[in-house]
């Protein structure tokens, strides 16, 4: 194998990637912050955020999986300079995330009266009641700023969308310090503050984002005047069903990291506390992740509208070999620093020593869950929907979750049990979907050859 035919890509990939990556990761390092302001409340409080967000996000799922539809039908469009298609795609999926988020809210809040029935600490569940109320209201603004920044991912205008995720939560953080903490004259609210900062800041990226698309010159041609009221239903619709199947991919994957948050919160107080520091840490990495998968997502989709078979592979692998490089590097940091990570978020020493265990687990599945996370992008530059959605089902639910019940909460293993369950589901994961890959690439480069 001629290793530097994938290097000589991994500037290219680096280029596209690193924005959305910083983008990503200053949303992840709100929630680090969030957690640390929290976890100067106590572990009830920790574990409150942890109870309140993992609803919250498996929700956020459907509604982010349907936005991953949007940048491989712009990413086509632009490289056809096709603008017109392109700028019906941006509104229609504009359109189309926010009665999303309107049905997600409501859905959210129906939920809300079975938190009491999840078998719940009763002292988590009172203070995450009132947060979960705050943030569901944030849905709306999240997923129309996905919408919008999945259309300028989709043109490889990644800078723009992390500049306005940097900033607003900036502003977050501040908001949080006042609002939690009741500091330079505001109320002090407690976890709820945290909510509120979220609120904030997740509308205030959107204006962040219009305003760059309204004045760069790489937006121009996107800036014509189109009807926001004349919707196509064709359109619509293969959006939706190139979205649906992503949409219940995130849900099924970020449905097995809830359950493991509910399941620890089965264990106890201290047990979830420590679930929701391990989730935090290994979040960032995903993250990372996710900017690679992206950039998988962006130049497969470019070079299917070329035709270009050979260059698609190649490229494709060249981000699965970074992202694994990557994935090695962050598994050593876990491994090395676990036992001194967790006192960054609480100074509570069961807390600590349980999630220093779990951090074990993380570190051993950065390598899988970062080829699963790429691979799936790589399948979404192909528009291959549905089979990968069926493969995620099986790895994380009819083989990851039975797992993670059984070592969880049936035998001595406790929390660390749950995650070696999540380690199984990841791996078979990443397996199943590079197999899927690899017969896909495999058909289009014999059609271009005969």
């Amino acid at each position: 194998m001629n290793f530097t035919q994938y290097t000589k890509e991994f500037k290219t990939n680096i280029v596209i990637a690193v924005p959305i990556m910083l983008g990503q990761l200053g949303n992840v390092l709100v929630g680090f912050a969030d957690n640390i302001m929290v976890g100067e409340l106590g572990a009830p409080a920790l574990a409150a955020v942890s109870l309140a967000n993992s609803i919250f996000f498996i929700l956020m799922g459907l509604g982010v999986g349907f936005s991953f539809a949007i940048t491989p039908l712009i990413a086509e469009s632009d490289s056809a300079e096709n603008y017109l298609d392109g700028k019906k795609n941006y509104q229609h999926g504009v359109v189309l995330l926010t009665i999303i988020g309107v049905v997600l809210t409501a859905i959210l809040l129906l939920l809300q009266p079975m938190m009491k029935l999840m078998n719940q600490p009763e002292e988590v569940v009172t203070l995450a009641l009132p947060y979960y109320e705050i943030i569901a209201y944030s849905m709306v603004p999240l997923l129309i700023f996905q919408a919008i920044k999945q259309f300028t991912d989709g043109l490889s205008q990644t800078k723009y969308a992390m500049i306005a995720i940097l900033g607003a939560n900036s502003i977050n953080i501040l908001l949080n310090y006042m609002l939690i903490y009741g500091k330079l004259g505001a109320p002090m609210l407690g976890i709820d503050g945290a909510a509120y900062g979220t609120l904030v800041s997740r509308i205030l990226m959107i204006f962040i984002l219009l305003y760059f698309i309204a004045k760069k010159k790489e937006f121009a041609p996107y800036n014509m005047a189109v009807s926001w009221w004349n919707i196509e239903k064709e359109r619509v619709l293969k959006i939706v069903k190139l979205g649906y199947p992503a949409a219940l991919q995130m849900f099924f994957e970020i449905g097995i990291f809830a359950s493991g948050v509910l399941l620890a919160g089965m264990l106890g107080t201290q047990e979830q506390a420590a679930n929701q520091i391990a989730l935090n840490l290994s979040t960032m990495t995903f993250m990372v992740a996710t900017g690679m998968s992206v950039t998988a997502t962006i130049r497969v989709a470019n070079q299917k509208g070329l035709k270009d078979y050979f260059n698609l592979k190649r490229i494709a692998v060249s981000t699965i070999w970074l992202m694994i490089i990557i994935a090695i590097i962050a598994a050593i940091g876990f491994m090395s620093l676990r036992a001194y990570l967790p006192w960054i978020y609480i100074d509570d020493k069961e807390v600590a020593d349980i999630a220093s265990k779990l951090l074990i687990i993380a570190g051993l599945f950065q390598i899988s869950d970062g080829i699963q996370v790429v691979v799936l992008g790589a399948l979404r530059g192909l528009q291959d929907m549905v089979i990968p959605m069926w493969l995620v089902f099986i790895s994380y639910w009819i083989i990851g979750f039975p797992v993670c019940y059984y070592l969880g909460i049936l035998t001595d293993l406790g929390t660390f049990g749950i995650w070696i369950g999540l380690l199984v589901g990841l791996t078979v994961s990443s397996i199943l979907l590079f197999l899927r890959f690899q017969h896909l690439t495999k058909r289009l480069l014999l059609s271009e050859n005969s």
